[in-house]
């Protein structure tokens, strides 16, 4: 008989609903913080599970080359983002095996340890009676050893020894992991999570579920939470049919079921309510994959999940509900999920359920690699401010490096000539990188400041008419490079000297041919000035605009009338002989300098934490 407590006033065991607790306004999060796990509509007793298993992970790098290495305590959501062979879904085959394993495997590259966590509370003999089964008629059993098992899974022990690897996992990390956690460690790829809601056997109701369809065909709770988030999702009603004697099927019902007789039960009524919704096998791959990844949270077994990309097959739109809701069911459970995401729709979802998450940026490059726990409340600001929003900054997370040019126009031009540069062979330029615009120069650092922050190797590029804006826009333009304060001061002054000489001269510093309307002396001014600020990121164009790039093309206008004559003119077959390939000066030159900066380890500018 389990053993009963009092909670606020009731005394709660395996005889008392959920429903009732519910009703007394005790969250299923305060009951798992209570040690009472919600299971099949009642709480079961269960201490050893309230630990999630994973206390914390280490990786064998951190923010910086050189730098101390990212320790992350554990949270329900990790959520791994970078660009491309960055090690986002290696990081999760890493996790899987040393969870199996219990042990570092010498190929690994990204995970150097995870910590596990034991109860807090001496295990109950109860608990490790629970995973004894039956065994067959074959076993061969020592004095002391009993057969363990999930599913299709079984495993000899000795008892006693599983009582201690219970009460202490880390103390005996490889045993624990081979022999018990090995059983709750679930890797969800594409082909697999589509498959999670396949038809499956019915149990007898009065012995153990076996399968999640199993918890959630017998837990009004579980399903009607999977219900809802099917319906908030697809318009379609999550339902369980019964009715082919001996399974249970999926189907998606254009109405919500009248009773809980039209759903579980088997009668005419519900042969026929049935028969109206078609199967979830008919469903898109995105439906499946979405439905099935939510079941498996709310009601499967494992305890430690590893989602590979689980926004595919999927709206960007659905992207977000899925990461929204992944972190809102794993915080009401006693799991730990892992995914990795080329979604920022996903991860916005993440962030925005408001609970904890960790959301962690890998990069790999030249065999070094780096890895920053990015602050949520830096996330926060990309996705709440208009300019950023609209810009799709968020974007920055999957890429090596970002651009970031006055307007669309220059995004536009700037993009084209790195493609170009990384076309050829070999390439120039700057590999995986994304081009963003601001409005005007004067917003540039409101999308350069902020992505630095979070570890984003971010260049700016502005017109020579910077050094005409004094004051803020000045200040800001030096905040969004991280420029020392003590260096701040001499590049005002230097900016306002420059400023003076081009006034002098009553030329257009734009129009006319940039720094090349000084004098020599003040030519070396304005480039001691502009090598200052390229070697923190923030790039001046010293011929004087983007207009002034590329002087053999003789294009006309300005804004998007030269943008399109220019491109015209460039041509678009690298086959046909007017097509413009890069040369060693010029822009390309402008493009490679930048490059230079952002695939520089030991660049200045960015954050160190």
């Amino acid at each position: 008989m389990p053993q009963l407590r009092e909670l606020d006033g009731l005394l709660v065991g395996s005889a008392v609903r959920t429903d009732e607790l519910l009703e007394r306004d005790i969250s299923r999060q305060r009951l798992a913080e209570e040690t009472w796990l919600v299971a099949g509509g009642f709480l079961e007793r269960n201490c050893f599970w309230k630990s999630r298993m994973i206390e914390s992970i280490s990786l064998k790098f951190g923010a910086h080359p050189y730098g101390a290495s990212l320790h992350l305590d554990g949270t329900p959501v990790t959520v791994f983002v970078g660009p491309n062979n960055s090690g986002k879904s290696k990081v999760l085959q890493e996790i899987q095996g040393y969870c199996q394993r219990g042990l570092k495997n010498t190929n690994d590259v990204i995970l150097d340890r995870v910590s596990l966590s034991g109860s807090g509370f001496e295990p109950s003999r109860d608990f490790a009676e629970k995973l004894v089964v039956e065994p067959g008629p074959k076993a061969r059993l020592k004095e002391g050893e009993v057969l363990i098992g999930r599913g299709k899974l079984r495993t000899k022990v000795d008892f006693e020894d599983l009582i201690t690897w219970l009460e202490n996992p880390e103390a005996h990390k490889r045993q624990f992991c081979k022999t018990l956690m090995n059983m709750f460690v679930l890797m969800l790829d594409g082909r697999r999570r589509i498959n999670l809601l396949n038809d499956v056997s019915m149990t007898d109701l009065q012995a153990p579920p076996e399968s999640p369809l199993d918890i959630l065909f017998r837990s009004n709770d579980k399903r009607f939470d999977v219900r809802r988030i099917v319906y908030e999702a697809f318009g379609k009603y999550f339902v369980l049919d019964p009715t082919k004697l001996g399974q249970l099927r999926v189907r998606l019902s254009d109405i919500e079921p009248p009773t809980e007789e039209h759903e579980r039960g088997i009668t005419g009524k519900a042969v026929e309510f049935h028969r109206r919704a078609p199967e979830i096998a008919t469903a898109s791959d995105g439906t499946k994959a979405f439905a099935g990844i939510i079941t498996e949270i709310i009601a499967g077994d494992p305890r430690i999940i590893l989602v590979d990309e689980p926004e595919a097959f999927l709206h960007p739109a659905l992207s977000y509900k899925l990461g929204k809701e992944i972190v809102g069911s794993a915080s009401d459970t006693n799991k730990r999920i892992f995914a990795s995401t080329h979604s920022a729709n996903f991860v916005m979802g993440c962030v925005q359920s408001g609970a904890r998450v960790n959301i962690v940026r890998l990069t790999y490059r030249d065999n070094v690699g780096t890895a920053r726990c990015l602050a949520s409340d830096k996330l926060l600001e990309l996705m709440r401010k208009p300019l950023l929003r609209s810009t799709g900054v968020l974007q920055g997370l999957f890429y090596e490096s970002v651009i970031v040019t006055e307007s669309d126009t220059d995004r536009a031009f700037y993009d084209e000539i790195n493609t170009r540069l990384q076309r050829l062979d070999p390439p120039r330029g700057i590999p995986n990188c994304l081009f963003l615009n601001a409005q005007n120069k004067t917003t540039i650092h409101e999308i350069v400041k902020p992505l630095r922050e979070l570890g984003i190797p971010s260049a700016a590029i502005v017109d020579i008419d910077i050094v005409k804006n004094g004051g803020k826009d000045w200040q800001n333009f030096l905040a969004a490079g991280n420029i020392p304060d003590m260096s701040k001061l001499g590049l005002g002054q230097s900016r306002s000297v420059l400023r003076g000489g081009m006034d002098e001269t009553g030329k257009d510093m734009k129009r006319d041919g940039g720094i090349e309307v000084l004098g020599n002396e003040g030519r070396q001014a304005a480039n001691d000035l502009f090598d200052q600020l390229d070697s923190y990121g923030l790039f001046v164009v010293r011929c004087g605009e983007l207009e002034s790039w590329l002087p053999e093309l003789k294009s006309n206008g300005h804004g998007p009338p030269w943008l399109i004559e220019t491109f015209e003119l460039m041509g678009d077959d690298p086959n046909d002989s007017s097509y413009l390939n890069p040369s060693e000066g010029d822009v390309w030159k402008f493009l490679d300098d930048i490059g230079k900066w952002l695939g520089n380890s030991d660049r200045k500018g960015i954050p160190s934490e």
